[in-house]
Parts: structure tokens; C-alpha cells; sequence
């Protein structure tokens, strides 16, 4: 509060007189600054809220109120209250063109607004004004407001302008476009692409203040890609050697430190390069070890700048002397009396042991002080330096202390974490399985449920499988040593879900294995579970579930089961439970113990819980079924992403429309069909070109020999195409298309595609402070230090060293996919153009229609539009004699490979029809130019 009344002060006592001379802004500071309650000042803020909106309502009101008004609802909004009424005058201000003036608009505007706000766009041409202004601070408002308003959308705006604005005489004006192009490049990387090459030219700015500011953009660059910017190591380098050796001007000292944030910038850039290239690394040997030398460490803006080398020393290529010098900045840290200064001590050291593991034995009185610290930040820190300092010599001491830690505490989240990291650590450096074994229970008892379910699978998982390989004698030790500790554990109240379920499926898998203990026993134990935790359906189905198991077993090994009354009457409460889980569970358990030895052991088998099961996603043993029904005329299956998203059986015309023009229709063929099947009928469409006599395309036909298909499976979509017979008219207003691989009814047949050197320093002079050392100290870090020294990469692999999987998993032969039949391209039988050719092979309708009416009298198929195998090319007039052409077409004919099976319920007898054909061959005319009544009767 009282920085908000020095802040009222300053604004209303300005330098220069202007608007701060109001009484009624210093009285309202001084209220608000007395207000007893959060209640009163509220009141205060509301009561001044209903005077601005009274005064900004008023006409005419001086500039100078409007100014003073405006830095009333930044009062107001600073205290959390709406002053949204006012933004639209706090942009109007931008407008104005008093320096003074337009200054306080920008800064309400960039405290009011966000850059998704309405009224931003207001603001986008008096910030393209003001960049071209001739005077620099006003250049200045409009680029910090563009830092703060300016999105994405907007960028195309104001960029060419603020690209001009790099090469400005005054260097704060180049400072600030460095910034906007930063923020552009931050929120639309694509839009400033081009120019990444000016931020590597203002590296190289006369100026301090642009050069630093241009780190940032860089840093965020390199940060992307390392390689485009290996270059520009040695001018980096160079850089940091000058700030070092104080060649900024002293305004850019701090605590009597050159520069120390541009140090710390180019530091983080350097490791960033330096890592993993070891020409890049040597460049900057001698520029570190210049600051370790100068850094001053009494102050705290040097010691940011110590701790900062050694980030950077454990990031690049190492270096003996460099490894020393971080040793010897991190061993003050340590002795430092200040928490925050041994908390960067400790994570300095935990960078650097990953180097040169020997370094942390330097310091091993140091971090079982750290360890013991009541700072809890401090002691969590240190615990994560163990974690990375754990080698088999030490798990123990480290485990127990996580779990003694873990028990203290009461904050969920990190208590998740230690518990995740103390079973890590017990599964890769357990030195015997019984210590294993102790270590998952306490882990189970403390944390609860706040363990993570898979670390529970993944114990039952060890257990199954075992530590040895192909060591059945330890496997059975640890399966054994693992039921007893569950059944000591078992009669404990109020134990965690996931600690019980672990609990039930170990006992029901292994709990009888040995012989040890009676199947009477481990049931009765398991129906005390399930007892007790009757509220908690997964404990007793783990529990039930368990109890198959034992008495699975039992059953296979030929001995008599004998059903507790517990057992009894719990499978009878729950198959009449509300749970439909607990009740299949039951049912299952009392149909499983009627059952004989050779079923109960293919149902269940022993010790069958590691080996893999045989999953075949494809359903491969369907694959006769499904080609048999294939080829009994049954369609191929067709997926639902099909059914959904590529195929509307509402609107077929929503298919791929995109990909074919709209007047093209095109099919495939079914497949063959067998000899055993007379009635399947081929769907290839056979078209005839249109013969040369035929010229008028809408001359009336009877419809006797057209009559409507009843077969879906050969039907023609034609919705919205023009009638090429009959009335002159439209089938329907939807628009005709099809998908590239799509069968006569519409059915889609697509296929489905199927580390380095270690230093030799001595021990610090630490212990020589504290001359008497307490022995119980000296015995945890011989505990924890001692052993060979050694990285984690020791380790074995939590997997690694397990048995292997007991049974192997075949591949599922995936269902064959039906291969469609090559089908050469059809003509376009909706094609209104011109022929591309002026002479046409035409083929004689009336022996095609002989051929038809024969067949449909053997036939029993559905009707055929007859009229529509014929070509809608247009007429080709040709010189051809009639006999000739005769001859010809019907040549034509018999060379045709397949034809369509139909049968007509109407129509004239194939006798006539014959008798008017022979008749037209005598004639020897054409009979559509000739005679057109002729050619009426003989279709009629």
C-alpha cells in the first residue's frame, strides 16, 4: 500500500506542474492509503468510479483533466477495478499531438489493453503515424506500445517501418525495433524469417545498449538451431572478453560488476554453442577462467555470475583447470552461512558430478549439513544431488533417508516424486531381494495412493518375472520372501487400495506355490481382506480374483477344495452385488469350481501371468468366412471413417466432388462371377458409340424398352444431368459426381493401406573450521561417499535384467484385402462436347437389340435401360454404303466381350422385330433422315 501511495504521489506531483496540482486526486491517495479495509477502500474506488464516468460524460472537458482523468482509472484499474468505460479516452489520447500528452495515452493504452482487444485496431494507424514522427520519443511511445498490443495479425502492419527503424541515428530508437522485431518473431516466427539477418548485424552496434538488447532475439535463435550460429562463437567471445576488461562505459556497471547482465546473457548463449564441439569449447578456456579470476564473490550480482560459469563449464567440452576453479566457487558457496547461496552450491555441485563424480567427495560434510538443514527448499535440493550421486555402495543409506524424508512431510506432490524416485532407484541397485521387497512395502505404506499405478504394475511385473535370468532357485526366493512380508503386512489397519490390490494378486499368483502355506489359509487371509474393505470394489475384486486363482490351482494339482464358510458366504453377498464387475467375478468363481482339473488348467494355468497373449487384431481366422461370402456376391466391408467421413449415404454427391469434374460418372466392375451363379449379373458398362442415322437427341422414344430398373446393383446415378431421351428435362437439382474408386451403387471400395577428466584438488579447509566433527556425521558420509567411486551409468536397467517373457507373441496375420480387378477407363457418357474424332467405328443398335431380346428371354434379370449403352456423341455423317456399314457393326457386335443380361416386362416380340430389320435392309436408305416415322414404328 504504501508503494501505491508513493506511486500516487509521483504522478500527481509531477516535475513540470502539469495535472498534479488536482486536490481531488491527492485526496483520493490519501484515502485509500488510510482505508482501514478492504471493504472501505472498495467503497472509496466505487465512489471515485461513478465521478469519472459523470466527468468523462461532459463536454468539452480541458486536456489537462482528460489527462489527469486517465491517470485516475490507472489508479483504479492498478486496485483491480474495472475502468473499462474509460479505455476509449485513454485511445483517443494516442491521437493528440502534445508530446506529454500522447505519452500517457500510450501508457493506459498498454496497461488497459491486451492485444486481442476490440479497440486495438483503433490504434494501428497512429502507430504507423508515429513511427514516422521526427521526433525520437514519440517513435519511442509507438514502439513500446507495439511490444505490448501489436498480435499476429497485425505484424504486416507496422513491420516494414519498424525494419526502417534499425538504422536510426538515436541509438534508444534502434534499441526498441530490436525489441519489437524480438516480440514479432516470438509471436509469428514465419513473419520475420527474412529477416534474421539483422539481428547479427546489430551484434556488431556501436552502441551497448543495442548490442545487448539483440542477445535476447539471438539467444531465443540459437536456442532453436545451434549449428546456423557456430560463426558466431569468436564474436562472442570477444565480446565478453571486452565487457571483462571494463571497456563499457561505467553507466553500465552494477555493484561495480561491467555489465553483469550482459555477461550473464552471453554466458548462456556460450554454453548453448559450446556444447558437444570441442573447437567452440577451447575458444572459450581462456575467457572463463578470466572471470573466475575477477568475479568479486562478496556481492551477490558476482556470485550470479560465478554460478553462471559453472552452468557453462558443465555444459561444454570440460577442462581441468576450468573443473578446479568451479570446485573451488562452489566450495564457498557451500561454507556460506546464506541458504541461497548453498542452495546454488548444491546444484553446481550436482552439474558437475556428472563430469567428475570425485568432486562431490570434496564436499561430503557440506551436504550432510545441507542435508540436515531445517530449510526444506535446501533439503530438497540436496536430495535431488544424492539421487544423481547413488551408485549400488550407497542405495541403502540414500533410500532410507528418502523414505524417512518422505514420511515428514505432508505436501502430496513431493512426496509422489520421492516415492517414484526411491522405487527407481531400489529396482536398479537393490543389492538382495528381500531389501527390495522391504524397501516397495514401506514405499506402499506411506505414500498411499499417491503412488503411481504404474509403479504397482511394475512391481507385480518384477515379481512375476524375477531379477535373474534363467535363475529359478532366486525367483522363487524373491516370490516367497514377498509372500511372507504381505502376510505379516496384511492384518495392519487402514492400508492403501493400490498397496492391497499389489498385495491380493501376489498372494493369489504365488501364495501356494511353495507349499508353505495351505490354500485354506491364503483364502481366509483374502476374505479378510475383502471383508474389511467392503467399500472398495477394486480391493475386492483383486481379492475374489485372487481366490480363482488358489483354488484354479488347487483344482489342477488334483487336491480337494474345501470352500471356507467366509469364502462361501462372500461369493453369495456378491452375486447379488450392485457391481456388475463383482458379480461376473463371483459367477465366474463358482462356475470355475464345479469345474475338472484338465478345464481348470487350460482356463487357468500356473505361473502363466508372464507370458504373452496372443492378440490377433486382424481376426485372420475369419479370412475363409469372409473370401466365401465375397464370393457368394457379398459386399467388401467398409469402414466406419468411410461410412462417416468420405461416404454420405444421404448425399452421395458430398464425395470427393473436387476430384472429378461434375459431368463425369465413373465405374468399376464387380468381380467375375462363378458359373454357379447364373443370376449374378456383370456391371461393366459396355458403351456403343451413337450410330450416324441417330440426330435428334431429344426425340420422343416410347419408353416400352427403357422401362425403370429394379436392380440397385447396375442403376446409373444421373441426378442433375440433362435427359438425352424423352422430355427435355432435369433427373434431379443435386450435382452428379462420384469418387475415383466407386462401384455402380455407390458403394466405395477403397483399400485400406495398410564427460572427461577428473581434477586432483585436495580437500577444502572445511572441516578445519569445525575442529570436533560429530562421528555420527563422519560414519553417514563414509556411508554415502564411500565405495568405489563411480557414475550412474552403473546401473543396471530396470528391465534389462529380467527373465524373459515365457511365451512369444506371433504376428496376426492380417485379413487379405481384396484386390479390384484392372479396368480399363470408360468413355464419359455424359460428355456433351464435340468428338475429337470426325470418323467413329458405329456399331448396328438393332443387332445389339437382337442379341438383347434373345437373352432376356433365357434371362430372369432385372430391366435394362436399353437406350442407355448408346453414346451421346454427337452424329458423324459418313459416305459408308448401308450394306457395308452393316457388315461392319455387326462384326462390332461380336467383338464385344461382355453385354448386359436383361429382361423387358414390355416391349415388341423379337419375330417382328427381326421381320423390321431385314425390311430396313432392303430399303437401303438411312432410316432417320429417310423416313423418321419408319424408325418410330420399328422402336415402337
Amino acid at each position: 500500500m504504501e508503494q501505491l501511495k508513493t506511486i500516487g504521489r509521483e504522478l500527481a506531483m509531477g516535475s513540470q506542474g502539469g495535472f498534479g496540482q488536482s486536490k481531488e486526486f491527492l485526496d483520493l491517495v490519501k484515502s485509500i492509503g488510510e482505508a482501514r479495509s478492504k471493504a472501505e477502500e472498495d467503497r472509496i474506488v466505487l465512489s471515485e468510479i461513478d465521478i469519472l464516468k459523470r466527468r468523462l460524460l461532459e463536454p468539452d472537458v480541458p486536456k489537462r483533466k482528460m489527462k489527469e482523468y486517465i491517470i485516475r482509472l490507472v489508479y483504479i484499474e492498478m486496485l483491480g477495478h474495472d475502468a473499462s468505460f474509460g479505455y476509449i479516452h485513454a485511445v483517443k489520447m494516442t491521437h493528440d499531438d502534445n508530446l506529454l500528452l500522447k505519452r500517457t495515452g500510450y501508457l493506459a493504452v498498454t496497461l488497459f489493453l491486451n492485444e486481442d482487444h476490440d479497440l486495438i485496431i483503433l490504434i494501428v494507424n497512429t502507430i504507423q503515424k508515429d513511427l514516422r514522427s521526427d521526433n525520437y520519443l514519440v517513435v519511442c511511445a509507438a514502439l513500446n506500445a507495439i511490444c505490448r498490443l501489436i498480435n499476429e495479425e497485425t505484424i504486416p502492419a507496422v513491420l516494414p517501418q519498424v525494419v526502417d527503424l534499425l538504422n536510426h541515428q538515436k541509438e534508444a530508437v534502434r534499441k526498441k525495433a530490436i525489441m519489437a522485431l524480438h516480440r514479432f518473431h516470438r509471436k509469428s516466427p514465419s513473419s520475420v524469417s527474412h529477416l534474421i539477418s539483422n539481428f547479427r548485424k546489430r551484434l556488431c552496434d556501436n552502441d551497448p545498449g543495442v548490442m545487448g538488447a539483440t542477445l535476447c532475439p539471438l539467444f531465443d535463435l540459437i536456442s532453436e538451431d545451434v549449428t546456423s550460429y557456430k560463426d558466431l562463437v569468436s564474436s562472442f567471445v570477444s565480446i565478453l572478453k571486452q565487457v571483462t576488461e571494463r571497456r563499457l562505459p561505467k553507466s553500465y556497471d552494477y555493484h561495480q560488476m561491467p555489465a553483469p547482465f550482459i555477461q550473464i546473457k552471453l554466458l548462456k548463449i556460450m554454453a548453448l554453442l559450446g556444447s558437444g564441439d570441442k573447437s567452440a569449447s577451447e575458444i572459450m578456456y581462456m575467457v572463463l577462467g578470466d572471470l573466475f579470476r575477477k568475479c568479486d564473490s562478496s556481492t551477490n550480482i558476482g556470485n550470479a555470475i560465478l554460478y553462471e560459469c559453472i552452468r557453462c563449464i558443465s555444459c561444454i567440452l570440460p577442462n581441468p583447470k576450468l573443473l578446479e576453479a568451479a570446485a573451488e566457487a562452489i566450495s564457498k558457496f557451500l561454507k556460506s552461512d546464506s541458504h541461497n547461496l548453498k542452495y546454488m552450491g548444491i546444484d553446481g555441485l550436482g552439474r558437475l558430478i556428472k563430469i567428475s563424480p570425485d568432486i562431490a567427495e570434496q564436499h561430503q560434510l557440506a551436504v550432510i549439513d545441507c542435508l540436515e538443514d531445517p530449510d526444506d527448499t535446501l533439503k530438497r535440493k540436496t536430495f535431488e544431488l544424492l539421487y544423481k550421486m547413488t551408485k549400488s555402495s550407497n542405495v541403502e543409506v540414500i533410500v532410507d533417508r528418502m523414505i524417512d524424508y518422505m514420511i515428514s512431510i505432508n505436501d502430496n506432490h513431493y512426496k509422489t516424486e520421492i516415492a517414484s524416485r526411491c522405487v527407481e532407484l531400489a529396482e536398479q541397485f537393490a543389492p538382495s531381494n528381500q531389501w527390495f521387497i522391504q524397501i516397495m512395502n514401506k514405499v506402499f505404506e506411506h505414500a498411499g495412493d499417491l503412488v503411481n499405478i504404474k509403479v504397482a504394475h511394475n512391481l507385480m511385473r518384477l515379481i512375476a518375472e524375477g531379477f535373474g535370468e534363467d535363475d529359478d532357485d532366486a525367483d522363487s526366493k524373491l516370490r516367497l520372501s514377498a509372500v511372507e512380508s504381505y502376510l505379516q503386512i496384511i492384518s495392519e489397519p487402514k492400508l492403501p487400495s493400490l498397496f492391497l490390490q499389489v498385495i491380493s494378486w501376489v498372494l493369489g499368483e504365488y501364495g501356494t506355490a511353495d507349499g508353505k502355506y495351505s490354500a485354506s489359509y491364503i483364502s481366509g487371509k483374502l476374505c479378510d481382506v475383502a471383508d474389511a474393505y467392503s467399500s472398495d470394489e477394486n480391493v475386492k475384486g483383486y481379492a475374489v480374483s485372487a481366490l480363482m486363482k488358489i483354488y484354479a490351482f488347487e483344482i489342477a494339482s488334483g487336491r480337494k477344495v474345501d470352500v471356507l464358510p467366509e469364502c462361501q458366504s462372500l461369493i453369495e453377498e456378491l452375486l447379488a452385488s450392485h457391481s456388475t464387475d463383482l458379480q461376473q467375478r463371483a459367477y465366474e468363481l463358482q462356475a470355475l469350481i464345479a469345474l475338472d482339473a484338465r478345464a481348470v488348467e487350460s482356463i487357468i494355468p500356473l505361473d502363466a501371468s508372464c507370458e504373452d497373449i496372443e492378440v490377433d487384431k486382424d481376426l485372420s481366422f475369419l479370412n475363409g468366412y469372409i473370401q466365401q461370402a465375397i464370393e457368394s456376391g457379398a459386399q467388401p466391408y467398409i469402414s466406419e471413417r468411410e461410412r462417416s467421413g468420405m461416404f454420405e449415404t444421404t448425399d452421395y454427391h458430398s464425395q470427393d466432388h473436387h476430384e472429378v469434374p461434375a459431368h463425369a460418372l465413373r465405374f468399376e466392375a464387380y468381380e467375375l462371377p462363378k458359373p454357379s451363379m447364373p443370376t449374378q449379373a456383370s456391371t461393366e458398362l459396355v458403351p456403343v458409340p451413337e450410330p450416324s442415322y441417330y440426330s435428334d437427341p431429344h426425340q420422343p422414344i416410347p419408353t416400352s424398352l427403357v422401362s425403370e430398373r429394379e436392380s440397385s446393383e447396375i442403376k446409373l446415378r444421373l441426378d442433375g444431368v440433362k435427359q438425352k431421351w424423352g422430355r427435355p428435362s432435369y433427373q434431379s437439382t443435386t450435382s452428379a459426381s462420384s469418387t475415383p474408386q466407386q462401384s455402380t451403387n455407390g458403394t466405395t471400395t477403397h483399400s485400406d493401406g495398410g564427460a572427461g577428466s577428473s581434477s586432483s584438488k585436495p580437500r577444502t579447509s572445511y572441516e578445519s573450521k569445525k575442529p570436533e566433527i560429530d562421528p555420527e556425521k563422519q560414519r553417514l558420509a563414509a556411508s554415502l561417499f564411500g565405495g568405489s567411486s563411480s557414475s550412474r551409468t552403473d546401473r543396471k536397467s530396470s528391465s534389462g535384467g529380467h527373465k524373459p517373457a515365457k511365451g512369444t507373441a506371433n504376428k496376426a496375420a492380417s485379413i487379405p484385402k481384396e484386390t479390384p480387378i484392372p479396368v480399363q477407363p470408360q468413355p464419359d457418357l455424359l460428355d456433351f462436347g464435340e468428338p475429337t474424332d470426325t470418323t467413329v467405328t458405329a456399331t448396328d443398335p438393332f443387332k445389339e437389340l437382337e442379341g438383347l431380346l434373345d437373352s432376356s428371354s433365357h434371362d430372369g434379370g432385372g430391366s435394362t435401360d436399353v437406350m442407355g449403352l448408346y453414346s451421346d456423341a454427337a452424329p458423324v455423317t459418313t459416305t459408308t454404303s448401308v450394306d457395308s456399314l452393316l457388315s461392319e457393326l455387326s462384326d462390332s457386335s461380336k467383338g464385344n466381350a461382355r453385354t448386359y443380361q436383361s429382361q423387358t416386362s414390355k416391349g415388341p416380340n423379337s419375330k417382328e422385330a427381326l421381320e423390321k430389320d431385314a425390311l430396313v435392309r432392303q430399303m437401303g436408305v438411312n432410316p432417320t433422315s429417310q423416313n423418321p416415322t419408319l424408325f418410330k414404328d420399328l422402336l415402337g
